[in-house]
This record gives structure tokens, C-alpha cells and sequence, in this order.
């Protein structure tokens, strides 16, 4: 390999143009397969780059520094070579240099293109189309991103150039040659792209904090590329039309997204953000006609390419940007129509197979655009293509669509009945289900696929979505669109979302016979769903009346609820699983009108409630080999719910469920605590059967609560078929939020609420690295992308002495789990000609492997002497000169001299950054908390200023002091599960939850007890906090990591805010308070008449109830320290059931309260609302 590596290097040193191109097609070759090609690059530098050299050499000399990476001397050098490349006469090789200029790192790109920018305007003038191209197609690339607009930010002159850019990019789509063209097409499709998504930027790494001018100067540019196409539209679309077909597609996307922005209206948000001088006049006032006639062209240019190409690729880019047209105000269903039936077209040709996914997602997302016959005619063809995609997510999200849209038509046709319009075929829930296929899946008791539970469980729970509120859109779209007609179908009524509910109840009636593995979600969401229903329509007390003041629409539901309910009694004979037919029974029972029951048919077994009792009895003994395998207590526990409520609420179901019970306490299948809850239900059943007179109605009254879900019940064990449940539940879940209440992107947060927007943030604090005395100032701060993984450090370095540094070189090391992305141990950036007191800004990004404590460490070389040895730059003429004398004069660098090495403290980064907040309700948490393995535990104490009682008032302005040691909590990456501080002095209970980058789960508990201090001060009390930090995780290396460093972890939190306190000091301050408080007690006691107890003036019995309840909190605090011992309270009373430590039940009813509150602020939000 050395020999070739050598044979490479000499044939690059040779003149021979030939050679050279060879021996750099075998470098590509040798990186290509892996192999370090740094020393070659090296060579190909100095031998090609930075001399004159044929266009090819050029190419692919520039090809090989992309593949390697360069030290900082070789960019140099580059970025020389480029300069010089720039004015020389063939303009092949300045295209060669110009096409570099997208792989220079972005912290040497603005001064290179400051200092070219006379010769890059020259290059678009130029009379070669080679060079053309390849200016317009680099700058497309580098313009369009992140970093260039923060340097645009900083520069002023160098915005001016780049806005001039932009215009010729544009200029040059209307270009006489066809590959220029094309690539201006591309190059203002990817502005647009970027002013969207930002894909471009992340990809090269940038990490932008936007701030105000950065949006408005990207705005600018597109309001005045949105002007430009939409002006010159008929131009263009005459210029797309003669680029050859396979070229055409790159023309589709730039003409389409600014006609949409000007008919939609969008434009003129953007030139509001633009804050340019013509943004209040307005450069675009055409009339609504004009508008809709610019999109009517370029529809009528687009369709025919949907129909006559051949070209998959083209088809559904035609297709797409035809959807998005049909969106705008006036868009016709026809443009939806014609894109839909061509882009499925695709899936039936089984062309474009790598996009199902893509044309699926097309579909699905623009359904509502269609008109309803479409619509209908489209479910049952959807449905068999969404069960042939493989990614989950993809198969979610077209369910959902498809489920909403349903519903949709569902409501929309029954409304327009109403209305008096012409009734259409197949717009009911059942049309989902017409394919033959799905059908028998819905009807047959096993399948091997999750599809139709997929299926039913995003029914249901779109329902549920259908219940709340719709959300408001003020901005015009595909949202709009769908919630008018949902609004338009349930006529903003509360209960007219019922009517397509009960139809999927009763279309979904056969997945209660399914044998699902033990998987039971989504019979689960539609049992959960009957419940609702029936709670909401009373179907306890029978059907109401035309007399009671019910409806006919009334009326008919209940009718139809009452016949489900019926059936669905008969059908559990063949429930085929004990833990459905539990769940089933609870919710037919709960809800039956058991008066309305025949009792001449009493002693017939096809009577409702003899059915309902024989299954109770098969339940209760079930003798089934897997009922241990299977979570039996379950199941038994919520049929032993189920009897107490029907029992408490009819005297016969009493009768007959008492003999069960009887039965089942006394055969061995009943364990102790079952026995034990059976006595109590027969003691409830024997008493409201003895005082019927007497029995309260709200006490058994149905509450529309579905017991059964995974967080409710106590007893439960961990199967592999509950994770799966777990699993599909979060698919679900994540699929239906997506789309029924998405969070609007940071685009459409900036458009709705402007500058205001609190997405416009504030770059962070700085932190100084270095000393008050050190000769070169640094300070760094971090911005942090959890999405790519990664970290990038912004530094500022001012010189501090009086001399001009003409080298400075800032290397950047690293420790913990911090990598750079081309594998290097150390970043190098090197700075020139630093002036004194003129502050220099620079960057390094890089990646973070897993949660552990890492650090970046800096170091400043700065070269006093630099630049005293020979010449380094080289003026002659190459005509004149031999080759082999300019190279050695060009290899000569200026002498360093010895560096003057600063070394920095080093950059720490917070462990609370590598944590992303992770919402989940209270009841989650405190179901998930228990089963996190790991944990760690400390204590740390602050103090606030002011009385408890005074803190505690204070609570209700919120200007409390109480938790002002944490105040910085609320900015740190944690989800506030829920907080409760108690009303009295007693202290606090905070939760929180959070993931790592890497999907850690992270929960974090907060207990806080106050505690006067000893020394008052003549002003107001100073008050300690101790607080008891509980940290639980899913995996071990994340506590290690807190644990490591208990204090450096406080300080991330709270900026450093409390203090940690070792165990030993905790113990020895309880002792000590113990020891007081025993003090002041014999104190008392000895000051204390023997005779006179009794009779205490009042003063001393308010002074000795504040002494014992001062004494009753330190033993508090004292017995929680010893509990952690393992000792037991001695005054613990005697217990029956329960073993719960004081402590324990302590905790429990925190939780308790916690909850409480929560459910609370829940009602209150919902109030306002």
C-alpha cells in the first residue's frame, strides 16, 4: 500500500496532466474502499489545488478533499488556490474552484466569499455555461442554509451581495441554457424547502437559535423569490415546458409554492416577518379573480403530464404539488381528483415501489379534499393498501386519516339529510368494513396479523377525539377544511358525535369474541366507548319517551343501544377468553335496565341476568390450566366488582349472586383476600336488600368509568402480551394526537404569532474560560440538537494585548462521551490578524454517544513571532516562471516561531441537557415509578428568606419564597408531573419526568420539609429548606452518572441554587434536633405542679401545644431517618390488614392529594376553555 501511496504522490508531482488524473482516480479509488487517503490529499493540495493545473486534475483533486479531512494549514492553502482559480482564464477550471466552495468549513466560508464576491458576481455574467452552472448550482446549495444567515446577521455588506445573488438564481431559471436552468430551479425550490423544514441546514450540522433578524433576513429573500416567480410565472412555465422531460420535474415545486403563497395569502405574512421598507406597501395587490387564475395556469400546465408521462417520479411530483394546489381558497375537487387517481394509478402499475409509504401518506393526508362520492369509493381500497405497509408509523397515521375521515362523511351525509339534500349510498361507519377480507378478519376469532385491532382501537379513539371540543383554526388549509365539515355534521351540538359512535359500537360488536394472545387494547377502547355511550344515554332506566321530553332521534339511539346491549349478552357464551368475558361483563352489567327485565321469564336461562350470573360463576371457577399462567386475580377481582354493584342495585341479581358468593368462599379456588372481599360484598348486597327503603340513589348510580385499563387495577403482573398492548396504545395514541390536535410547527407558531413567538429565542448565558490576567479573553456558550445527537460550542476571543496577533490557533479536546464527526481526538481553528480588542467568533460541533458527563477542553496557541521568516505569498506570472521553481516558492510557509500556550478551564456540559421533558399523566408516573430499577438518593438544603406561614400565604400571589431554590426547575428539560405543596409549613412533594436523548426514562421526586433556623435576625426569619431528592431510572449508567458527581448534578438543576448534603451530616442534624427537643421535654415536664395539670391557665397551654407540635415535627424528621435504618415506629398502633409503615402512608396519601390537585387544575382548564 505505501508503495502505491508513493507511486500516487510522484505521479501527482509530475507535469503530465495525464498521469496527474490517473493517480488521482486511484486516490478516489483507495477512499473509496476505506483506506485513509489524508497523505495524498496532502499532496494533491499543494501539487494541484494550489497550482495551475487542467480542469479535470481540479475536479478531482477537489473530489478527494471531500472524501478526507484537512488539517487547518491545508484549508489555508485551499482557500488560497480558490482565490487565484477565480481569475484564471479557463473558465472550466474557475467552475472547478467555485464548486468547492460548498465543502468549506462555514467558519473559513465568510471570508472567502467577502473577499471573492466581486469575482463570484463576475462568474453569472460569464459567457460559459459550464461555469454558470456551477455558480448557480454551489450557491444554491451554500445560500439557502443556516450558517450563511447568521454571518448575513453579523454583516451587513455581506447581506447586500447575498440578496444580490438571489435575484441573478432567479434570473437565471429564465437562462438560454437548459442545465442552468434546471439548476436554478432546484437552487429556489431548496430556499423555499429550507424556509419550511430547515432539512439542508441540519444535514450540514448548523445549530441556529433564530433570532429575529436571522428570520427576517431569510423571509426577505423568499417574499422577494415569491414576487419574482409569481410575476414572471407564464415565463417560466414557458421555460419548464422546453427543458427536456426528464428535467422537468426540478421545475414543478419552485413555481407551484410561491403561486400557492400568493393565492393562500401566506406572502404577505412573510414580508410582514421580512420587516423590509416595501413589506407595509405591499409590492403584490392583484384581486382575488387574479389569484385564482394564476393557480387555475399553473394547474392546466401541470395536468397533462399526470396523464402522459411515463416517468413514475415525475407523476407523483406533479400529483403532490397538484394536492397542495386543491388546497387553496376556490380549489376545485377535480385538482385533487385527477392527482389522487393518478398517483394510485402508480401503486396499481407497481411502479414507484420504494414510495408505497410516500403514496399512501399522498392519499390519505388529502382525502378531504375530494368530493364524498370519491371519498366513499376510496375507503375500502385504502384500507387493503394501509395493511400491506410495513412501517408502523406510516400504517398508524393512514388509519387515523382514514378513521377521521370517515366519521367525517359519516356526520357531513347524515346532516345534509337533514337538510333536505338527496340521501348517498355508503357514507355510513359500515362502509369501512364492506371488503369481504376485512370483514371475515373483524368476524374470525384469531388472526395473525394486529391489523384489525389497529383498525377498531383508531375508530374508537377517533370517536373519542370527535367527543371534545374541535380546536380552532384561524389560519386557512387542510385543517380548516376537515373541521368545517366535522363542525358542519355534528352541527356543534354536544351529543351529535354519538350517532357515529354508536354505529362503530355496533359495527364492531364481533371484536369482543376475539382470542387476541392476551392482547386486549382494543377491545379494551371499544368497550370503553360502550360505557360512554350508555352512561350518556341512561340505559339503566329503559327507553325514554315522546312524554319525558325525549326526541325521535333519542329515542331511536336508545332503542339501538338497548337491542346491542341484548345481543351482546347473548354472545358471551362465545367470549372465548376469562379476561374479555370479565371485562364484558362489568360493562353489560353495569349498564342493563334490569327493571325492564320480564320477570315472568325469571327461571328461563336465555333471561339476560341468568346469563350474565352463569358467566360471573365461570369466571369464578375458572379451572382453566393457564388461568396461573394468565393473570387470574385480575379477572376475578373485577368480577367481584362487578357483583357488588349489581347485587347492591336489584334484589333478585342480590339473591342470586349471594348464593355464588357462598359458593366461591367456601371452595378452595377463593384465597384469603377474596374470601375476605367476599364477606364485604355479601355484608353490602344482605344490607341494601334489608333497607330498600332506606337506600341512597347515588351510591350504586353508573358513573360511565371503565375500570380495566392497564393503570387502574392493583393487581396486575407483567406479561409479554401487555407490552405489546403498551406498544400499540403509544402508536395509537401518537397517530391520533398527530393529526386531530397537531402541534403547529415552528413555521406556523412564527407566521401566527409573529416576533412575538417565544420560538425567537435568546442565544445563552456566556461563561468565561479564562482568567482576569490572561492575555487573551474566551468565552463559550452551547447550543444543543437532541433530534441529530449533537453539541456545538460558539467561543468568542478577544485579544487583550496591544499587538496585532497574526495567528491565533484554538484547539478544542474532548472528554466523556463527545465525539467529532470525522473521528479526530481535537478540533483545530485558526484565527489571523487579530487586532486588539476586536472580539473573533468561532465554532465546533460535536456528537454526543450516550448520557454521561463530558466536557470540552479549549486551548489558545497564540504565535507572537509569527510571520517573521520569508515570504509566503508568491505574485509572479506563470508563463513566465519554470513550474518546478513556482512550487518550491509556494511551498514556503512563514516561519511560526514559538507559540504562547493558554490553557481554559474546561467547558462543562449539564447532564440536564442530554434530557428531553416526557409528558405522561400523574397515575402513569406512579404506576411506572415503582418498577424503574435504578435509583439514588441525596439530600440538599437552601434557605429562603421569610416564614413558613409567611411563604405559604404568599402562595396564593405567586411570589412565594417557599420554593425559591428551585426556581430554575421550570427551564430545565423536565415535564412537571404534578405538584403539591401542603398548607402548612410541612413542606412539598414535586414530580417530574424526563428522557435521556437515547430513550432512557428518567423520574425525579422532590420532597421538601422547612425548617426555622436557629439564629433570628432582627429582620424577617431566615428559613432552611432540606430537600430530599429521589432520582429513578430505567437503566443503571444513568444514576452512576448522577450519582458520580452529587453536587455537579444539584448545580445542573438548580443552577446552583441548592447545596448537597452528605448522609452523615443529615443524621447527625436529626440527632442533634432529637436531643433539643428531648431537652425542652423534661424542661417541661420538671416546670409542670404534679396536682395542677388539669388546671393550665390558657397562655401555657398554647405555649406547651406550639412546644409539642415544634417537638412532634423534629421526631417527624427523626423517625423518617431512622425508618431509612430499617426501624420501626414504637408507637405504631396494632393493624389489622395493612402493614404499611408511617412513612408509606405518609407517601400514599401525598400521592393522593397530589392527584387530587391535579384532577382539579384538569377541571379548571377545561372550565376555561
Amino acid at each position: 500500500m505505501d508503495i502505491l501511496f508513493a507511486q500516487i504522490q510522484a505521479d501527482l508531482r509530475s507535469n503530465d496532466a495525464l498521469r496527474q488524473s490517473g493517480a488521482l482516480l486511484q486516490a478516489l479509488q483507495q477512499s473509496a474502499a476505506g483506506r485513509d487517503t489524508s497523505v495524498i490529499a496532502k499532496s494533491a493540495v499543494e501539487e494541484i489545488v494550489a497550482s495551475p493545473a487542467s480542469a479535470v486534475c481540479k475536479k478531482l483533486a477537489f473530489d478527494l478533499i471531500r472524501s478526507t479531512r484537512l488539517t487547518a494549514d491545508l484549508w489555508d492553502t485551499v482557500c488560497t488556490g480558490i482565490k487565484t482559480d477565480f481569475d484564471f482564464p479557463d473558465p472550466d477550471v474557475t467552475a472547478a474552484a467555485v464548486s468547492i466552495l460548498a465543502a468549506i468549513p462555514s467558519y473559513r466560508l465568510s471570508k472567502l466569499i467577502s473577499d471573492c464576491s466581486k469575482e463570484i458576481s463576475n462568474c453569472f455574467d460569464s459567457p460559459s455555461d459550464n461555469l454558470r452552472f456551477s455558480i448557480t448550482e454551489t450557491l444554491g446549495c451554500i445560500l439557502a442554509r443556516d450558517d450563511l444567515v447568521t454571518l448575513c446577521e453579523n454583516n451587513v455588506n455581506l447581506l447586500d451581495k447575498v440578496s444580490n445573488w438571489w435575484s441573478r438564481i432567479g434570473q437565471n431559471m429564465l437562462d438560454r441554457s437548459d442545465a442552468v436552468s434546471k439548476v436554478a430551479f432546484e437552487s429556489v425550490g431548496r430556499l423555499f424547502q429550507e424556509f419550511d423544514s430547515k432539512r439542508m441546514s441540519r444535514l450540514a450540522g448548523d445549530k441556529l437559535v433564530d433570532s429575529e433578524n436571522s428570520l427576517a433576513i431569510r423571509s426577505n429573500w423568499v417574499s422577494s423569490m415569491v414576487d419574482f416567480v409569481w410575476k414572471k410565472r407564464n415565463a417560466l412555465m414557458a421555460r419548464s415546458l422546453v427543458l427536456p422531460v426528464e428535467n422537468f420535474r426540478a421545475t414543478v415545486f419552485p413555481i407551484v409554492y410561491p403561486v400557492k403563497a400568493v393565492a393562500s395569502g401566506s406572502v404577505e405574512v412573510i414580508r410582514k416577518l421580512s420587516k423590509s421598507s416595501d413589506a407595509t406597501n405591499g409590492t403584490i395587490v392583484d384581486s382575488n379573480a387574479e389569484r385564482f387564475g394564476g393557480v387555475s395556469d399553473v394547474v392546466s400546465h401541470l395536468a397533462p403530464f399526470l396523464v402522459s408521462s411515463l416517468e413514475p417520479a415525475l407523476i407523483f411530483e406533479v400529483g403532490i404539488n397538484m394536492l397542495y394546489l386543491a388546497d387553496v381558497p376556490g380549489g376545485k375537487p377535480e385538482w385533487a381528483s385527477l392527482s389522487i387517481i393518478a398517483i394510485l394509478t402508480l401503486w396499481d402499475r407497481q411502479e414507484f415501489s420504494s414510495a408505497r409509504e410516500s403514496i399512501v401518506r399522498a392519499v390519505v393526508t388529502n382525502l378531504h379534499l375530494l368530493d364524498l362520492h370519491m371519498q366513499v369509493s376510496l375507503f375500502r381500497r385504502l384500507l387493503l393498501m394501509v395493511r400491506n405497509l410495513r412501517a408502523e408509523s406510516d400504517r398508524m397515521h393512514a388509519l387515523a386519516c382514514i378513521c377521521r375521515t370517515a366519521l367525517c362523511v359519516d356526520l357531513f351525509a347524515k346532516e345534509s339529510v337533514r337538510r333536505g339534500q338527496k340521501p348517498l349510498a355508503g357514507t355510513d361507519i359500515a362502509s369501512l368494513f364492506e371488503d369481504a377480507r376485512i370483514r371475515d378478519d373483524l368476524n374470525s376469532i384469531t388472526s395473525k396479523s394486529l391489523f384489525r385491532e389497529e383498525l377498531v382501537a383508531s375508530l374508537v379513539e377517533s370517536c373519542f377525539q370527535l367527543s371534545l371540543p374541535l380546536p380552532e383554526q384561524k389560519n386557512s388549509g387542510k385543517e380548516s377544511r376537515v373541521i368545517g365539515a366535522l363542525a358542519y355534521g355534528t352541527g356543534y351540538g354536544a351529543l351529535n358525535w354519538t350517532e357515529p359512535a354508536l354505529e362503530v359500537v355496533e359495527v364492531c360488536r364481533p371484536c369482543i369474541k376475539w382470542d387476541c394472545d392476551g392482547r386486549t387494547y382494543a377491545i379494551d377502547c371499544y368497550l370503553k366507548l360502550l360505557v360512554r355511550l350508555c352512561h350518556i344515554y341512561d340505559t339503566r332506566g329503559g327507553v325514554k319517551r315522546v312524554k319525558d321530553g325525549a326526541s325521535q332521534d333519542q329515542i331511536l339511539n336508545e332503542t339501538r343501544l338497548q337491542n346491542l346491549q341484548r345481543e351482546l349478552v347473548k354472545d358471551l357464551r362465545e367470549v372465548n377468553t376469562p379476561r374479555i368475558c370479565a371485562r364484558v361483563l362489568w360493562a353489560i352489567s353495569e349498564h342493563i335496565d334490569l327493571e325492564g327485565l320480564d320477570p315472568l321469564l325469571a327461571d328461563d336461562p336465555e333471561d339476560p341476568l341468568n346469563i350474565i350470573i352463569s358467566n360471573i360463576h365461570k369466571v369464578l371457577f375458572n379451572m382453566d390450566s393457564s388461568a396461573d399462567i394468565t393473570n387470574r386475580l385480575q379477572d376475578v377481582q373485577g368480577v367481584l366488582l362487578c357483583v357488588q354493584r349489581l347485587g347492591s342495585r336489584n334484589a333478585r341479581a342480590g339473591g342470586l349472586l349471594t348464593k355464588e358468593l357462598e359458593e366461591f368462599r367456601a371452595s378452595n379456588m377463593a384465597d384469603s383476600v377474596n374470601k375476605h372481599q367476599s364477606r364485604l360484598i355479601l355484608q353490602r348486597i344482605k344490607y341494601a336488600s334489608s333497607h330498600p327503603e332506606s337506600k341512597w340513589g347515588g351510591v350504586s348510580e353508573a358513573r360511565g368509568d371503565y375500570p380495566f385499563s392497564h393503570h387502574k387495577l392493583t393487581v396486575q403482573f407483567y406479561e409479554a402480551s401487555a407490552a405489546q398492548d403498551r406498544k400499540l396504545e403509544g402508536l395509537v395514541h401518537n397517530a391520533i394526537l398527530e393529526l386531530w390536535r397537531p402541534d403547529p410547527s415552528e413555521l406556523t407558531l412564527l407566521l401566527t404569532k409573529g416576533v412575538d413567538s417565544t420560538l425567537l429565542k435568546v442565544p445563552p448565558t456566556a461563561i468565561t474560560l479564562t482568567g482576569s490576567s490572561d492575555p487573551c479573553y474566551v468565552e463559550a456558550y452551547h447550543l444543543a440538537d437532541s433530534g441529530d445527537g449533537k453539541i456545538s460550542l460558539h467561543l468568542k476571543v478577544l485579544n487583550l494585548t496591544e499587538l496585532e496577533l497574526n495567528r491565533v490557533d484554538i484547539r478544542v479536546g474532548l472528554s466523556g462521551a463527545l465525539y467529532y464527526m470525522d473521528g479526530s481526538p481535537q478540533a483545530v481553528r485558526q484565527l489571523r490578524n487579530l487586532v486588539s480588542q476586536d472580539p473573533v467568533l468561532c465554532s465546533v460541533t460535536v456528537g454526543v454517544s450516550q448520557f454521561e458527563r463530558s466536557a470540552l477542553w479549549v486551548q489558545v496557541l497564540y504565535y507572537p513571532f509569527y510571520g517573521s521568516g520569508a515570504a509566503g505569498d508568491y505574485e509572479g506570472d506563470y508563463a513566465e516562471e519554470d513550474p518546478q521553481i513556482m512550487r518550491q516558492r509556494r511551498s514556503l510557509r512563514p516561519e511560526l516561531g514559538e507559540p504562547v500556550i493558554l490553557r481554559c478551564q474546561p467547558y462543562k456540559i449539564p447532564l440536564t441537557e442530554l434530557l428531553l421533558p416526557h409528558k405522561i399523566s400523574p397515575v402513569e408516573f406512579f404506576r411506572l415509578w415503582p418498577s424503574l430499577p435504578a435509583i439514588v438518593e441525596y439530600t440538599g438544603t437552601y434557605t429562603y428568606e421569610g416564614s413558613g406561614f409567611k411563604a405559604t400565604a404568599a402562595q396564593q400571589y405567586g411570589a412565594s419564597p417557599f420554593l425559591s431554590g428551585l426556581k430554575s426547575l421550570s427551564s430545565k428539560p423536565f415535564h412537571k408531573v404534578c405538584s403539591h405543596i401542603i398548607r402548612t409549613v410541612a413542606g412539598f412533594q414535586l414530580c417530574f419526568s424526563a428522557k435521556t436523548w437515547y430513550g432512557g426514562f428518567l423520574g425525579l421526586m422532590i420532597f421538601g420539609a422547612s425548617e426555622v433556623s436557629r439564629n433570628v435576625d432582627l429582620g424577617d426569619e431566615t428559613t432552611t429548606m432540606i430537600c430530599k431528592f429521589v432520582v429513578r431510572a430505567s437503566d443503571a449508567s444513568i444514576t452512576k452518572e448522577i450519582g458520580s458527581d452529587l453536587q455537579g448534578w444539584l448545580d445542573d438543576l438548580t443552577d446552583g441554587g441548592v447545596e448537597y448534603m452528605p448522609e452523615d451530616e443529615v443524621k447527625q442534624s436529626a440527632a442533634e434536633r432529637l436531643r433539643i427537643s428531648m431537652e425542652r421535654i423534661a424542661l417541661l415536664k420538671a416546670a409542670r405542679p404534679r396536682g395542677k395539670v388539669a388546671a393550665k391557665s390558657g397562655d401555657d397551654e398554647e405555649k406547651s401545644e406550639e412546644d409539642e407540635e415544634e417537638e412532634d415535627e423534629d421526631k417527624k424528621k427523626e423517625e423518617k431517618e431512622k425508618k431509612k435504618d430499617g426501624e420501626e415506629d414504637e408507637k405504631k398502633g396494632p393493624a389489622t390488614l395493612s402493614k404499611l409503615t408511617a412513612e408509606e402512608v405518609e407517601h400514599l396519601s401525598l400521592q393522593a392529594a397530589v392527584l387530587q390537585e391535579w384532577h382539579m387544575l384538569s377541571k379548571a382548564k377545561e372550565t376555561k376553555v
